[in-house]
């Protein structure tokens, strides 16, 4: 990935988890898949409280991106207990806490490399 691309792509991936984090999502992980799988860049994994809380973060990530940071996405998947949001390079899995023991993500993509979002740097435009 080209060095431009790729931080912009790293800053859209640390402001998404920035923003679950302040809408009180649990155990927020930027996972950097690129190097592991064609599908994705970027994963996001996050969990909801409730799925109620769910809805909301989803929701409310894809009004946001939309409205602020011109992210549409490209398909959206829901359920009472898990949503994907996928936004091509990025994609965005919130779960309940069952759910996410359940679908085990990071222990599936235990190769990829862990970002710890709240350590990365804000781009400057």
């Amino acid at each position: 990935m080209a060095g431009s691309a790729e931080t912009a792509l790293r800053e859209t991936a640390r402001k998404i988890a920035v923003f679950l984090d302040g809408k009180k999502a649990d155990d927020v992980k930027i996972l950097y898949v690129f190097k592991n799988t064609v599908i994705a860049d970027y994963f996001i994994i996050a969990t909801a409280q409730s799925p109620t809380h769910l809805k909301a973060l989803c929701d409310e990530t894809e009004l946001f991106f939309a409205q602020n940071g011109d992210l549409v996405p490209l398909r959206k998947e829901e359920s009472d207990s898990w949503s994907l949001i996928d936004y091509g390079s990025i994609i965005v899995h919130v779960f309940i806490p069952e759910a996410r023991k359940n679908y085990k993500l990071e222990k599936l993509w235990a190769d990829a490399e862990e970002i710890d979002f709240q350590k990365l740097p804000e781009e400057r435009e």
